[in-house]
């Protein structure tokens, strides 16, 4: 790789770090400076558009205090891979529930422009109690 190339990689990855990092602190304030007004999002199916879709799961209600932990991060020039689990506390009953995922983000010019990724968001509701344990059979 490059020492262009190595440097780009490495902001791009300070760069993810720095999004993650807003799901603890809640200061959605900081997305202007790291995603993209126009961002392109992929995940659950679903595809959308607008900084407001990050910026909605960083507040999400009856979540607070969440904590990051990045399992893996691999940057490659314009795109970074993460695995992580985010840790909230679960603002009814107190607990700690845990979601874990992957993200692939592509940045242009230091800011996220497109990601892809899924989290289990099951996991996270089966812990909080609003769903099964196992799905029953059909």
């Amino acid at each position: 790789m490059s020492d262009s190339a190595e440097v780009t990689s490495k902001r791009n990855a300070e760069v993810v770090r720095r999004y993650l990092h807003v799901f603890e602190t809640q200061q959605v304030a900081d997305l202007k400076e790291l995603v993209a007004e126009d961002v392109l999002v992929h995940g659950a199916g679903r595809h959308g558009q607008g900084r407001h879709h990050p910026e909605g799961a960083a507040l999400t209600p009856g979540l607070s205090h969440c904590r990051v932990q990045v399992d893996d991060l691999f940057a490659a020039g314009d795109r970074v891979t993460v695995a992580f689990k985010l840790t909230y506390t679960h603002d009814r009953s107190g607990r700690d529930l845990t979601m874990t995922g992957i993200k692939s983000y592509r940045l242009r010019d230091g800011r996220i422009v497109e990601f892809w990724g899924e989290t289990d968001l099951y996991g996270l509701l089966r812990q909080a109690g609003l769903v099964p344990e196992q799905i029953p059979p059909l």
